[in-house]
């Protein structure tokens, strides 16, 4: 018997229609002609799914007694015995009563299916086991009901039920998907438009994964070998030299931009030989899983076609590699394996990354006069083996001319020897190529021949004229040389001057240590620190390099301003790197006044910041004060009038009317010096765990009146937050009475707490008439006026809001303004969590 075909509608949150499409698709089906039953659907209350039934047949469900509660489950049993062609089975990952036929739904789904049943099932995204912790993360909610991901792979279709976060919460707050007593709770907590939106992308990447394996599964079945770029996937080429860091971190930015995957391969040599593994791999391998890279490592005789066969397994787009550090010597005799690569990758886009800094190699030294120019050692050594092997080899080719050419020829076209080797080495393989010269025209070509005897004057002037030719030439090249170290050390003290110009510009803490680096690589010295002196020796005050000397060890050093002292560690400096590194010194100097001034100007900057405070707060106070001291003094002047006998309630009033307003007074002075202390910096802070329902309970209770009708809504246990007990009560007390007063009658602030991932989220929920966007930033500005309304005239203006916000930052926290669904203001509290305890 053929096995039943699954039919899964994944959806990427709760409330995206995934039941409505499985009641629809099943509507189809049936209207073709197809058998199709209804075995299990949760309509939850919800008009439009109850709608989308219509008249498809149900399958009756099962009644199970479970602690003294009757419980409906799914029928398998009936569902079996009826045979329909199609059934439609809700909640994939729904566990089932004890004393079921299976324990878990997808199991009783699997029984239908081996008996030829065509399913149609529905799940979200959020029960599938593997990333059902990423989701806990993500939300604060445990997920107790899950599937294996197995089962949902093994569906031969799976269809992804898609929203956008904010249509979603649109039709959460439409009441189309919980009753209207869940809504605020609900978009208060898991229907976060960051929860949505990090879910909705976890459904789209676990399903574009499968989509990818159907895809290599189609590519391999029909033996299609060239890459398809359906997605971009870039292969990293590994060999753990210095700069793979680099590649990595490339290929991470590149996969980042389009969304793509980063594979890291090493090429293992396939000669049969053990080899040790490079020193960098180990990082190299670990800074990719950090990017979220995956490594693999190949065998192959021919690095470049491992990389190539193994990019096109991968079904890659792009392979990155990094530039070669073979000489051109070995570049001949191995070949370039980029060269290769790019020959055989076709059409894999292939990328050969730079190292992330060119080598600055320090200032030529200046060769002093009695010495010849420095020349490097490889091309003396090839210049000796021209001069010595070269030379000897050609005057022996030349010994059957003798007659022709005579002495006079020979010495013209060994002299051209010892100039190329003279271009080659310099002095001192000039000196020797010019013995060997002698040595061979003598032998070969002097009379008598084969021998070291002159027997001829004039051969003897030959020969000196040909030995102060070549000691002229060779004069000539080693002073050119030198004119080219000079022309070179000029080059690399302007563009060091250069650099230095361009780090004067810079500003900040950056500033002294990019000069300092920049001088160690000008002049290549092991490290140079800045030191500043203290009781018991010196402090670094910023270094590159390392070790780092003190003053009495360091090979040089000068003093710098604040009594600081520069130190130099490495190879001596000479005199001509004085002037430049005089330079240095006096950049050093001038960024060191800078900083200073910086400070001062900041300093300077904050004081004005306070005048501007104490004059706003002045001008403030002159109005907050006015209306509860004028109140009071009518209330005193009506008391003590002898004009009018007041009653026995009429001077209760009054009392009344004085407390009230000395209450008044008295917030306004505590909000001031709160004020005065966030903006000076010296509010005292002490964090620690403290049970969030203790702190809301202190919150009104220290409010006493005026909070009659609040709705607390604080579901348990919850963690316990990191604050400071006293300022959170305050910057609560604050809030909630700044909601409970723009209220409208009949509608009472509420206050929701929820646990929301690391944090807690309290959020101070009022049905006023809310505040705009563009005046939410003033909000919390003390005294500041909001549009064309004066100071006051409008909400959440004055000291309250303000004080509240500095409390809550100065804890660590954080206090934002949201939108209340069908109109009002949201004051949102989120604060951290303490790991590992709870209430």
């Amino acid at each position: 018997m053929a096995r039943g075909k699954l039919r899964i509608y994944l959806g990427a949150a709760p409330g995206v229609g995934k039941t409505f499409a499985m009641l629809a698709e099943g509507w189809r089906r049936r209207s073709r002609g197809t058998d199709v039953v209804i075995g299990f659907v949760e309509l939850h209350g919800r008009p439009q799914t109850t709608a989308q039934v219509r008249d498809l047949p149900v399958v009756p469900r099962r009644t199970i007694s479970y602690r003294d509660q009757d419980l409906e489950e799914m029928d398998v049993d009936a569902i079996l015995a009826r045979r329909p062609a199609v059934a439609l089975v809700d909640e994939l990952a729904h566990t089932n009563v004890p004393g079921s036929r299976n324990q878990k739904r997808w199991q009783d789904i699997e029984q239908l299916l081996g008996v030829g049943i065509d399913v149609i099932s529905t799940v979200n995204i959020q029960h599938l086991a593997s990333i059902n912790d990423v989701v806990e993360r993500i939300t604060g909610v445990v997920q107790r009901e899950t599937v294996p991901d197995a089962v949902v792979r093994a569906a031969d279709q799976i269809e992804l039920v898609d929203m956008a976060p904010e249509a979603l919460r649109r039709r959460m707050a439409h009441g189309n998907i919980y009753p209207p007593e869940r809504i605020d709770t609900a978009l208060a907590n898991y229907f976060r438009l960051g929860n949505l939106g990090a879910l909705r992308e976890l459904a789209l990447l676990w399903v574009a994964d499968r989509v990818d394996d159907e895809l290599a599964a189609y590519r391999e079945r029909h033996d299609i070998q060239a890459p398809w770029e359906t997605k971009e996937r870039i292969v990293v080429a590994l060999s753990g030299a210095p700069g793979g860091e680099n590649l990595v971190r490339r290929a991470a930015r590149m996969a980042a931009r389009s969304k793509g995957e980063v594979v890291g391969v090493h090429v293992r040599a396939g000669d049969g030989l053990m080899h040790p593994e490079p020193v960098g791999l180990e990082d190299q391998r670990r800074l990719l899983v950090e990017v979220n890279g995956r490594y693999a490592e190949v065998t192959g005789v021919d690095e470049a076609q491992a990389l190539v066969e193994f990019a096109r397994a991968e079904n890659a787009t792009q392979l990155i590699l990094g530039a070669s550090s073979r000489s051109r010597l070995q570049e001949i005799l191995r070949g370039s394996v980029i060269n290769r690569v790019v020959r055989a990758a076709a059409p894999i886009d292939v990328h050969v990354i730079s190292p992330p800094q060119p080598v600055q190699a320090g200032l030529p030294a200046l060769v002093p006069r009695h010495r010849p120019a420095a020349v490097p050692v490889r091309r003396r050594n090839i210049a000796l083996v021209m001069g010595i092997l070269g030379l000897g080899l050609l005057a022996t080719a030349l010994s059957p001319l003798h007659q022709s050419l005579g002495l006079p020829g020979a010495l013209l076209v060994l002299l051209l020897g010892v100039v190329a080797v003279t271009l080659v080495g310099g002095v001192l393989p000039a000196a020797v190529a010019t013995v060997v010269a002698l040595f061979g025209a003598d032998f070969f070509f002097a009379p008598p021949l084969h021998s070291l005897r002159i027997a001829r004057p004039a051969d003897i002037v030959a020969l000196v004229v040909f030995c102060a030719v070549a000691a002229t030439v060779a004069q000539l090249v080693d002073r050119l040389a030198r004119r080219g170290i000079q022309v070179s050390r000029a080059r690399a003290e302007s563009e060091a001057l250069a650099r230095l110009a361009g780090r004067s510009v810079l500003s900040g803490a950056d500033a002294l240590p990019d000069i300092v680096e920049e001088l160690r690589r000008t002049f290549s010295l092991d490290s140079v620190a800045i030191l500043a002196p203290e009781d018991r020796g010196w402090r670094t005050v910023t270094a590159a390099g390392a070790p780092v000397p003190s003053p009495d060890e360091a090979a040089m050093s000068a003093e710098l301003d604040q009594g600081t002292v520069l130190v130099l560690s490495g190879r001596a400096l000479s005199a001509d790197d004085t002037r430049l590194l005089g330079a240095f010194v006096d950049q050093l100097r001038l960024t060191q006044e800078r900083l200073v001034l910086e400070s001062e100007a900041a300093q300077a900057a904050g004081l004005a910041e306070a005048n501007t405070l104490r004059s706003a707060l002045l001008a403030a106070v002159s109005h907050d004060l006015r209306t509860p001291l004028a109140s009071i003094k009518a209330a005193v002047t009506s008391l003590t009038s002898t004009e009018v006998e007041w009653s026995q309630e009429d001077v209760r009033g009054f009392c009344k009317t004085i407390d009230d307003e000395t209450d008044r007074l008295t917030g306004l002075v505590a909000n001031l010096l709160d004020m005065s202390r966030l903006q000076t910096g010296i509010l005292p802070v002490a964090v620690e765990p403290v049970s969030v329902d203790e702190v809301v309970d202190r919150a009104l209770a220290s409010l006493s009146s005026g909070t009659a009708g609040l709705v607390l809504n604080a579901p348990g246990p919850l963690p316990l937050i990191v604050a400071d007990p006293g300022l959170l009560e305050r910057a609560l007390a604050n809030v909630i009475a700044n909601a409970h007063k723009w209220s409208p009658e009949g509608a009472a602030a509420r206050i929701e707490v929820g646990l929301a991932g690391d944090h807690v989220d309290i959020r101070v929920i009022d049905t006023g008439p809310g505040i705009a966007r563009q005046w939410r930033d003033q909000v919390f500005q003390p005294f500041q006026q909001l549009g064309d309304g004066s100071r006051d005239a409008r909400r959440g203006v004055g000291l309250g809001l303000a004080v509240a916000k500095g409390f809550t930052e100065a804890m660590g926290g954080e206090l934002d303004i949201e939108d209340t669904p069908g109109g009002g203001t949201t004051m949102l509290f989120r604060l951290p969590v303490e790991r590992g305890r709870r209430t």
